[in-house]
């Protein structure tokens, strides 16, 4: 397993664990709103999880293009 499929096994339980969506259910691609139905609330503790486990801060602009699982890897990628 390559540390890319790591991280996005990490960040898939993460966010599972917070919004209690099933870890299968959790596409790359499946938009937290439209398609898993997590309202702002959890939205702000995925951010906030994310940010503990990886020591990052997410500027509060860049908090709503975070919208999947694909955004929040590309997000740690990057930096």
């Amino acid at each position: 397993m390559t540390n890319n499929n790591l991280l996005e096994e990490e960040i898939r339980q993460l966010v599972s664990n917070v919004t209690e969506v099933p870890f299968e259910k959790l596409t790359l691609d499946a938009d937290f709103f439209k398609d898993l139905n997590i309202d702002s609330l959890k939205a702000i503790e995925i951010v906030a999880a994310f940010e503990k486990k990886y020591r990052i801060i997410i500027p509060e602009q860049d908090i709503p293009k975070i919208r999947n699982l694909r955004k929040i890897i590309e997000y740690k990628t990057s930096r």
